[in-house]
């Protein structure tokens, strides 16, 4: 598999010379010991005193101490060489220390993992100037009972990018806490960030500081053997509910089909979903979706100006893939790439590859046309559930074509300014004004549909998970682009000169240094306040140029704003003025209702949750998801309690949940693998759910109008096990 356009500049061929035994290879030519490798010994020969020159590369780490109620336990000979652990609580695991300056050099850090544990092991890896330095973290998740292998990229502790690609069963590395300068790291952990409610065990072998690129681990060990059955389901977990034949998933699908036509929306609703009873006085019908504030709350209008609250599902669409990317050995069955199953395999751009159990199944049911019958099926199922959006990720096509209500998301095209920041664009470039102006043209094919509620321009920019702002963040990362050099005009207006912003910085500086060149002296508090206004500056030019463009193009459909993943900073909240619908994406218990109401007062519009969701471990998936309940039942009682709360919180437009199918137990492209859908791998509704959701979207407007309180008999909620 290639490697993405950030690493094009690295070696990523595997040395020919490793082409017998995988796994030996990598030990003779990565690992290198110092000592006889006993527990509790750091494998380092530091040699000469601190300010010699250091050891050549590779070098091994093993564990100086074990933390917390990590132990070390007894296990089988699954990787020769590798140690067994077993962590009773969140933070256990190993510590590691070592000279200042022995990852100098260090361009990856390697080593080979198995959790034995059936629920998912989410690791963090911590790298630490001193006791009290900077820290940099890694955070990644291990699928069980397949080896992984861990290859972190120095780059990483650059910050420029939040998530790495996923490697077979090493899951979802992303990149967090702060930016560590590896001369000055001299310790390192490696600790259980979230897990189940049982011991997390696993197995692994000393790390290895290399300057060069390991090998990919393309022939996995499996303790358990396949890891999917021939439907797409876990064999490794048994629960009620299984399906056990493609006989008894045929039955279920042909019923399915045959009911669609027969489920109805509650009967409150309009023809769009709205609430039927009420209409606003002198609104015009036969427009499009819009704002409405009553006096008392705000709402959406229908297109018959009908009070519209949104009770969305996220991901309507043939949804469950499982990466295989070197997992091949895990699949129970595995058809031809070509003939009957060829639509069942996907490519991701970055050559991650994925295979379709959910398609499969419908294919070995229905044959050609399957994919008209899964529409019928989804969109029945849609209505039998009470839910009149569909949301985003979704294959809005066949919403459109049933005049069912829906948003779409919008993505990047070509683009000429280069991004300087993570995903953040350089807006000063004179390029950019171009590739902003042709951002809203994917708009064309829909302004004039009545179904459509509205587009959201994007999802969780990845610099919003950053500690630092993006301006900030552009300083260390990006020598040379206009956008700095728009900095340092911002601070020459501010400041004057360079003694004035050198005594407000606290640090001798020039404006010189700001605008242009390499950045590694540490931001101290005034100028991180100096450098988050700009960032107000950077995100209004930003999100206002690509919100015009999209009006031009469509004035009729509503902007849904940029789905943030959290409550954002206040000095980047201004910047979003030009949203109609402010968007956030919003994982907790209930919506975060002070926050919220202050977003929606400071910038004069109602709010929208993009994504929430509960999942348990009671049907064979490896993790709950981000909210986590007990049982099927309980994801039901959740459901609720978050609804009716947002339907009555004046401010609140609509929710959206994510997800309509659960992710696969392989995980998906990145290595989520949540029991979050509605649905199973082989459309198996979880009914106990299905049920909640109705019952709460039949009286949603009477809480929106308070006719009735909101549902309040909240679940026990449980830790949080995700990536």
């Amino acid at each position: 598999m290639g490697m993405p356009p950030e690493f094009n500049g690295l070696h990523t061929d595997d040395d020919p010379s490793t082409a017998g035994d995988e796994h030996d290879c990598t030990r003779r030519t990565f690992l290198r010991s110092a000592t006889t490798g006993l527990a509790g010994v750091l494998a380092l020969d530091f040699g000469p005193p601190a300010g010699a020159a250091m050891r050549a590369l590779p070098l091994r780490l093993e564990p100086s101490a074990l933390t917390g109620g990590c132990a070390r336990v007894d296990g089988p000979a699954v990787i020769p060489g590798a140690v067994w652990y077993e962590a009773q609580g969140e933070n256990d695991g190993l510590a590691f220390r070592f000279a200042p300056g022995a990852l100098a050099d260090m361009r990856f850090l390697t080593g080979d993992i198995v959790a034995e544990s059936p629920e998912l092991a989410v690791f963090q890896l911590r790298l630490r100037e001193g006791d009290d330095g900077p820290t940099f973290t890694l955070t990644y998740a291990v699928l069980p009972h397949a080896e992984a292998r861990m290859r972190m990229r120095a780059e990483a502790i650059s910050q420029n990018r939040w998530q790495f690609l996923r490697e077979g069963a090493w899951l979802k590395p992303m990149a967090g806490g702060a930016r560590a300068d590896l001369s000055k790291v001299d310790q390192m952990e490696i600790v259980v960030l979230r897990k189940g409610e049982r011991p997390v065990r696993w197995c692994q072998t000393p790390l290895t500081v290399t300057d060069q690129e390991p090998p990919r681990l393309t022939e996995p060990r499996l303790p358990k053997g396949a890891l999917l059955d021939e439907l797409g389901q876990s064999t490794t977990r048994e629960w009620p509910g299984r399906t056990r034949s493609l006989e008894e998933l045929a039955a279920r699908l042909e019923a399915q089909l045959a009911a669609a036509p027969s489920h109805k929306w509650p009967s409150a609703f309009s023809t769009w979903g709205g609430l039927t009873g009420r209409r606003v006085t002198g609104d015009q019908p036969g427009k499009y979706f819009r704002t409405h504030h009553d006096g008392t709350r705000w709402w959406l209008l229908d297109p018959d100006g009908h009070p519209f609250w949104s009770a969305g599902l996220v991901s309507v669409r043939v949804d469950t893939p499982a990466n295989y990317d070197g997992l091949e050995r895990a699949l129970t069955w595995m058809p031809p790439m070509e003939g009957e199953f060829k639509e069942i395999y996907d490519v991701r751009a970055d050559g991650r590859r994925s295979i379709n159990y959910l398609a499969a199944n419908f294919i070995r049911t229905f044959g050609a046309g399957w994919y008209d019958k899964w529409a019928r099926i989804a969109l029945g199922e849609l209505r039998r559930l009470g839910f009149n959006t569909v949301a985003n990720w979704s294959d809005w096509e066949i919403a459109r074509a049933a005049r069912f209500p829906y948003v779409r998301p919008l993505a990047w095209g070509d683009r000429a300014a280069p991004f300087i920041y993570r995903d953040f664009p350089d807006v000063f470039d004179p390029r950019w004004d171009a590739d902003a102006g042709r951002f809203g043209e994917q708009l064309a094919g829909t302004r004039e549909d009545p179904a459509f509620i509205g587009y959201f321009l994007m999802n969780e920019p990845t610099w919003g998970f950053a500690r630092e702002t993006p301006a900030a963040g552009m300083l260390f990362n990006t020598p040379r682009c206009a956008t700095r050099r728009a900095l340092a005009a911002f601070l020459a207006k501010k400041y004057g000169d360079d003694r004035a912003i050198s005594n407000a910085w606290g640090f001798e500086t020039t404006l010189a240094a700001v605008g242009e060149g390499p950045w590694s002296r540490t931001l101290t508090p005034p100028a991180e306040r100096d450098l988050a206004a700009f960032s107000a500056v950077m995100v209004e030019k930003f999100f206002g140029a690509l919100s015009a463009s999209c009006r031009r193009v469509d004035p009729n459909h509503l902007n849904l704003g940029i789905r943030y993943h959290t409550i954002p900073p206040e000095w980047a909240v201004p910047g979003m003025r030009s949203f109609d619908v402010f968007s956030m994406n919003c994982y907790a218990e209930r919506v975060r209702s002070g926050e919220m109401e202050k977003i929606a007062a400071m910038l004069k519009m109602p709010v929208m949750v993009g994504e929430w969701h509960f999942g348990a471990h009671d049907v064979g998936l490896p993790a709950s998801g981000i909210g986590h309940v007990r049982t099927q039942e309980d994801r039901g009682r959740a459901y609720r309690v978050y609804l009716e709360d947002a339907a009555a919180r004046p401010w609140c437009v609509g929710v959206h949940y994510f997800i309509l199918y659960d992710q696969s137990a392989l995980g998906r492209f990145d290595g989520e693998c949540y029991n979050i859908g509605f649905l199973d791998v082989c459309n198996r509704p979880y009914e106990p759910l299905c049920r909640a959701a109705r019952a709460s979207h039949e009286r949603m407007y009477d809480v929106a109008t308070g006719r009735v309180q909101a549902y309040d008999d909240a679940p026990e909620y449980l830790p949080r096990l995700f990536l």
